[in-house]
């Protein structure tokens, strides 16, 4: 071997990845220009800066759909993303595609993701921005609040799939193409992330009792199947199978059949799970709570210094920003059982005797 281990592993890459495939030689860069890796390729070290960082570990005490789970089974926020991974490297392997990309991409896309789901989220849209979304601040994480305010400085690659990786309650296919990744291992991801949740969400449910496997639409059991895994595996290989390349470029699409059964299946998950009385009835809770500790370090910015040092976040966020983007920050990167106790702390009394 003449070159470095890097050098090496880049020259396979230009042998096996598809023209439609990002080659990490071919990366457009970091914020900060930085001395090669003699061993890692530019998106091998994101991948792995993504998994030593704070925010990754923060993951695992995050909630997934279900509030601070007691059950060892249920996802969390950090299982989710351990899927979605996994799910896109399968993908872009299958693809020739690079799966370092999509592999660092998926462990990112959520680092930004609040405390408590989507009600953590729509509690900050509500008090701190109605333009907050979670795809914004895991970009703001990686590129600004890891590393005591230096930021991860990741590739432009990375950083644009991590931002346009959601789709929240809008189509699964944007008719705006702007919407979408600018690297096709960055849709793999968007796909890659909706492929985990409609079953691993699916799943948690009937494990919970909101639903009973019977009540799952027929056509989604008779198109998808009946298993997580049987699900798993139509929706994979109908996304390899059924993507093709159209004027020169790799459009990424599942058949008429599997879109529609995956549309009916996500409407239903959405009408009878997360919107449902029990899941619903607990995210108010929690986006109250979430809310009363907004204006509480609003009107005792004092305090919020001292509560930081615990998350070892201070410096990285008394920088001269406003202090409601200091408290929307400290709130975002917070879990779900962090905040049950700073709540607990700040609100219930505690007997002196």
């Amino acid at each position: 071997m003449n070159g470095t281990i890097r050098e090496d592993f880049e020259k396979r890459e230009e042998a096996f990845i598809s023209p439609f495939g990002v080659r990490a030689s071919q990366s457009a860069g970091r914020p900060r220009a930085e001395e090669p890796c003699p061993v890692r390729t530019v998106f091998q070290q994101d991948r792995d800066r993504i998994v030593f960082s704070n925010a990754f570990r923060r993951l695992k005490h995050k909630t997934q759909v279900f509030l601070s789970p007691l059950g060892d089974h249920y996802r969390t926020r950090l299982t989710h993303t351990l899927e979605v991974a996994e799910v896109a490297r399968t993908i872009s392997r299958a693809m020739r595609l690079n799966e370092d990309l999509a592999e660092a991409v998926a462990l990112g896309h959520d680092l930004g993701h609040t405390p408590f789901g989507h009600s953590g989220e729509a509690g900050l849209k509500e008090i701190f921005s109605p333009d907050f979304n979670h795809s914004d601040q895991s970009l703001r994480v990686v590129d600004v609040l890891e590393r005591n305010g230096e930021g991860l400085n990741l590739t432009h690659e990375v950083r644009d799939g991590i931002l346009k990786h959601s789709k929240g309650f809008g189509d699964i296919i944007p008719a705006d193409a702007g919407e979408m990744a600018s690297t096709v291992e960055g849709r793999i991801v968007r796909f890659s992330d909706i492929i985990a949740y409609l079953n691993h969400d699916l799943d948690d449910a009937v494990r919970s009792g909101v639903i009973s496997e019977s009540s799952i639409p027929e056509n989604c059991v008779k198109v998808l199947g009946r298993t997580h895994a049987q699900r798993a595996t139509v929706m994979i290989r109908d996304l390899i199978y059924s993507s093709r390349v159209e004027n020169g470029n790799l459009e990424l699409g599942f058949s008429g059949s599997v879109f529609s059964a995956m549309s009916l299946l996500r409407q239903f998950l959405y009408e009878n799970v997360y919107r449902s009385k029990k899941v619903h009835a607990e995210f108010l809770k929690a986006k109250k709570m979430i809310t009363e500790i907004y204006t509480y370090f609003l009107n005792n910015p004092d305090q919020l210094r001292e509560n930081m040092k615990t998350m070892e976040m201070s410096r990285a966020y008394f920088n001269g920003s406003p202090l409601e983007r200091i408290i929307c920050d400290y709130i975002a990167s917070m879990t779900d059982r962090y905040v049950l106790n700073l709540y607990n702390r700040l609100f219930v009394p505690t007997p002196l005797v």
